[in-house]
């Protein structure tokens, strides 16, 4: 499905808008695992933070049809 979501006038790719809110949630996610010491058994923290970022994009994603349907 191709959405678009209107922002005064302006249409937004849908992936867009649920990008910018994932990345909130995936700071605070990362932060969370910080402060719990599970970073300590990661091979690759970068590719571990796309990972959390596209896993975090898809609840977002799942999320919106949902509440939306």
């Amino acid at each position: 499905m191709i959405a678009e979501i209107d922002v005064y006038g302006i249409f937004l790719p849908a992936l867009l808008v649920w990008a910018v809110a994932a990345l909130p949630l995936t700071a605070l996610l990362r932060r969370l695992l910080v402060t719990t010491g599970a970073y300590r058994h990661v091979w690759h923290a970068p590719l571990f933070d796309f990972a959390l970022f596209v896993i975090t994009l898809g609840g977002v994603v799942v999320l919106s049809e949902f509440v939306l349907s």
